[in-house]
């Protein structure tokens, strides 16, 4: 083919800068390695930056490897390309050669390859890159600046392995000198103040330039810096965009400043920041953290566009502040919405699952995450064992955390807690060992999950075993659950003394909920003088509350006490007190059914009611006594019948009985301690309908099945 033609250049030329498509640009590239012309390096160099612009890396590439002469302009298009589509070690590797050709980069290549030392933690060649830029003498340029502020305050690892072995032309690079910007040191503040000095020395600053020294100091923890660059900001007559003021948000979420925060939510309003679905997302996430539910909702409310973000931050506001319910109606409206949920959303949703026991919500999301493509996520999957665990389904809570192909601390402590809550202690320990072994070094939280464990199974040697290795072999300081989950395996063993001598000797400050282990197990052995020696110290530690009164209350019943217990309800009804209804409640036909003890408002109560006395007589006929000592009032005989045999969870079980098919597990979950009649009662149920029974209460879970408990009657 003979050269091409003056015309027929300008107009291939002309064409190439018009392509706007993939395949416009391979058509093109075809045209020009048919025409084989000496010209076509002016060509290949404009189809290297069509390639670049539509981020083809590999095609870029392609074209940049045929080029016989190399310009500035090609080096700044495959440079350019790299960082942008996240191969950053190449990025740098081209640096290194453009600079080694004796190429000087322009405004336009340092912001790339300073963020190629960002993303890869290179602080050295950073630093090296910085020492350039001055010895160029471009440092006062405004994006290039702005670039090296970004670089020091996210780059947390000094001398980080390089990229590529070290050549002479990297040596050529960090010839240029490392500029003395005070960063000898791995921390924050030494970073900070690199970037800091950047930032003065630069003659022109916009809003990004501020806002990058902003978020610096806020990311590493300096919120104090960070709201004192704010107001030089507002000195400097800068306006703060919504960037700046979704950075500054969390600082007042971290410090649970909700007047502050109000005050930027007021400045965001005046200022028509407030539509921004940024600033948006971060007032909710600020409302979530100073724990105003109402506020976040009322924000989320008015957001012109919700997306998945402030979707996801909403419901996770909700749920972190225990309103589950709101948190699951705002789920179902995403859903509704045709927002696909990401795994933070099924990771932010699945507490909520877990708290209200609601089994059938929980395997409809687990059947979501396998469709999603979600369950090989470990944070979700951590969530499903949790979920599962606390919903009843140990075995369910089992397969999924043994499908794991990795475990991190959040699924072995949830597994081992799941473990103790459902009375699998030997598993616990076990999983605890295992987890160990495994490299997994113990924290304050996996502690706690163990030593429930050998609580709830009375393991009084093994739980010493434990509390003093965390101790001595980890470190760890033990705080007020520690000490309860001790007081209470001693208490419920009988050590009372030992107990009370062993909160006595607390290390931190005394909190009315570590005596309050000790007090029921007073009630428990009947120790009334005991008992009245902590109420008083927990009175003296929460006046206010209610806990003292009711279990000392409990102690003086148990022990036929009654006027004693009288004069206490009394002292309580003068001071306002009121002691928490128990309630339990059970799911069925994906319905939430709530019964109080002796409520007689659910409309199937005659029934209830009925197979309850149906099967009382069969108890009887078994060998069924009831125990009257659980009644906590001086009544007739026949009065203490009936108040046990309309306790809470014994209607739940006897709606569960009616409403349900025959040979289903029944799970009903109470809010209080199980009494040790309905314990009783609920063996014989177990065997006489031939079911299996899972009750939760606020200690622990009972797995009633052929007339035997989980818990072997220690509880």
């Amino acid at each position: 083919m003979t050269n091409l033609t003056h015309t027929s250049f300008k107009n291939l030329l002309h064409k190439a800068y018009s392509v706007k498509s993939k395949s416009g640009a391979k058509q093109l590239h075809a045209q020009i390695i048919k025409t084989k012309d000496q010209s076509s390096s002016v060509l290949n160099s404009a189809l290297l930056s069509i390639y670049t612009n539509l981020n083809l890396v590999q095609e870029s590439l392609n074209v940049f490897d045929t080029l016989n002469t190399r310009t500035s302009l090609a080096y700044k298009s495959i440079i350019r390309c790299y960082a942008a589509n996240g191969f950053f070690a190449q990025c740098l590797s081209s640096f290194v050669e453009m600079r080694a050709s004796g190429k000087n980069p322009d405004r336009n290549v340092f912001p790339f390859v300073l963020k190629s030392c960002t993303h890869l933690m290179d602080l050295k060649l950073g630093e090296s890159v910085h020492g350039c830029i001055v010895r160029l003498g471009m440092e006062s340029d405004l994006f290039t600046g702005n670039a090296l502020m970004n670089m020091y305050s996210k780059v947390q690892v000094w001398g980080a392995p390089q990229v590529f072995d070290e050549s002479p032309e990297q040596k050529e690079i960090e010839g240029c000198g490392k500029l003395d910007v005070g960063s000898d040191s791995r921390d924050g503040v030494s970073r900070m103040d690199s970037a800091r000095k950047v930032f003065e020395m630069m003659p022109d600053r916009d809003v990004v330039s501020w806002n990058t020294v902003i978020a610096g100091n806020a990311q590493n923890g300096m919120y104090e810096e960070a709201l004192m660059v704010v107001k030089e900001m507002g000195d400097a007559n800068v306006k703060p965009d919504a960037f700046t003021l979704s950075t500054i948000l969390p600082i007042f979420a971290e410090y649970v400043d909700v007047l502050k925060g109000k005050e930027i939510h007021g400045h965001a309003i005046r200022h028509g920041l407030d539509a921004d679905v940024f600033i948006g997302s971060s007032l909710i996430d600020m409302y979530a953290n100073c724990t105003r539910v109402e506020d976040l909702q009322r924000v989320f409310c008015l957001l012109p566009r919700q997306d998945a973000v402030s979707w996801n931050s909403a419901i996770a506001g909700c749920v972190q502040n225990g309103w589950f319910d709101e948190g699951l109606k705002l789920f179902r409206q995403m859903l509704m919405a045709k927002i696909k949920p990401k795994s933070i959303s099924f990771s932010s949703i699945m507490p909520a699952c877990a708290h209200l026991t609601t089994l059938h919500l929980g395997k409809q999301l687990h059947g979501c995450i396998i469709r999603g493509g979600f369950d090989e996520n470990v944070f979700i999957a951590s969530s499903l064992v949790d979920m599962y665990a606390k919903c009843g389904n140990i075995r369910a809570a089992r397969w999924i955390f043994n499908r794991m192909k990795q475990h991190d601390m959040v699924s072995w402590t949830a597994m081992i807690m799941g473990c103790a809550l459902h009375g699998h202690a030997h598993d616990a320990i076990s999983l605890f060992e295992q987890m160990k072994m495994e490299g997994i070094r113990p924290n304050y939280v996996s502690f706690i999950a163990v030593l429930t464990a050998c609580s709830h199974a009375g393991m009084v040697d093994a739980s010493w075993k434990i509390f003093n290795s965390m101790v001595q072999e980890y470190g760890i300081a033990p705080g007020l659950e520690h000490y309860a989950a001790m007081a209470d395996l001693l208490g419920r063993a009988g050590q009372l003394k030992e107990a009370y001598e062993f909160i006595s000797g607390m290390q931190i400050e005394h909190k009315a909920s570590v005596w309050s282990a000790l007090l029921a197990a007073c009630r428990i052995h009947k120790n009334v003088d005991l008992a009245e020696k902590v109420a008083k110290k927990m009175i003296a530690l929460d006046p206010e509350g209610i806990g003292a009164y009711v279990l000392l209350s409990n102690t003086y019943a148990a022990a036929r006490r009654w006027s004693d217990a009288a004069k206490l309800r009394s002292a309580m009804r003068r001071k306002g007190l009121r002691k928490k209804p128990a309630c339990s409640w059970i799911e069925a036909g994906n319905k939430l059914h709530a019964f109080t003890s002796g409520d007689k408002s659910h409309p199937y109560y005659s029934r209830i009611m009925k197979a309850l006395d149906d099967l009382l007589k069969k108890m009887e006929q078994e060998g069924y006594v009831l125990d009257t000592s659980e009644v906590l009032q001086d009544l007739e005989e026949e009065q203490k019948r009936h108040s046990l045999h309309s306790h809470s969870e014994r209607l739940a079980i006897g709606f569960g009985l009616i409403s349900t098919p025959a040979g289903t597990t029944i799970r009903v979950t109470k809010n209080l301690r199980v009494c040790v009649d309905c314990h009783t009662a609920t063996k014989f149920i177990s065997k006489i309908v031939g079911r299996e029974i899972i009750v939760r209460d606020v200690n622990r879970f009972h797995h009633f099945k052929d007339g035997k408990c989980s818990c072997g009657d220690y509880w």
